[in-house]
């Protein structure tokens, strides 16, 4: 079972949008919406979010995003007003990045206060950096993109998964930008497209594991 996840919005259509954005990047994970109001004009309803709070944990819990102030306000109400309040967990965050990171932690079995951080690390941005010295006992290893769409959404968010559970510190480069292969908003941030040739910089006790897994990746095209 995966933390889950409730998106609360003041419109049916952007919460159900941001749902269907989430789930496409981490099908595994009960993403739930509670946008709009019962005769789908704008504005939010506690029924609603405390209907959805209950669909979304399965028994490891619930983030909780929102999109305007007044949604928060229900989102907590909502939160307070459960059994025990500590099963679920409202963050301040980017609506959109915010469940796309989040939704990644939690398929990759990260626990509630670690989706909630990892969605208010979505604010970063997914941030670059240039390249850094390698580090002792580093794997270098370089791939060129072949899949159709490059580094974007659903092929980054398959990257960032597949290091969930090894002991490495992976980074990805593309020219003179560098981003944390395990952060899915900053492999999408890198704007790697097809033919474009990235380098896997991996270091810890598996790191001869994680390259192994994202070469593999790009040799099945993500998927695609």
């Amino acid at each position: 079972m995966n933390v889950g996840l409730v998106i609360v919005s003041h419109s049916t259509r952007l919460a159900e949008g941001v749902v269907e954005l989430a789930q496409q990047m981490a099908p595994e994970v009960r993403v739930i919406p509670a946008g709009g109001l019962p005769d789908g004009n704008i504005g939010t309803d506690f029924e609603k979010v405390s209907a959805a709070l209950s669909d979304a944990n399965t028994g490891q819990g619930a983030v909780v995003l929102y999109d305007l102030g007044s949604a928060q306000m229900i989102a907590e109400l909502a939160v307070e007003s459960l059994g025990d309040p500590s099963t679920a967990l409202v963050v301040e965050a980017p609506l959109v990045e915010g469940a796309v990171a989040a939704a990644v932690a939690a398929q990759g079995g990260a626990a509630l206060a670690a989706v909630g951080r990892a969605a208010e690390s979505a604010a970063e941005g997914g941030e670059l950096a240039e390249p850094g010295a390698p580090e002792t006992g580093e794997i270098r290893e370089e791939l060129e993109l072949t899949n159709e769409v490059g580094l974007h959404a659903r092929p980054a968010a398959l990257l960032a998964r597949s290091l969930t559970g090894l002991q490495a510190t992976v980074k990805l480069t593309l020219g003179d930008n560098e981003a944390d292969a395990a952060s899915v908003l900053g492999v999408m941030g890198l704007g790697a497209r097809k033919g474009d040739r990235i380098v896997l910089h991996a270091s810890g006790t598996d790191a001869a594991q994680a390259v192994e897994r994202i070469l593999d990746l790009a040799k099945r095209n993500f998927d695609e």
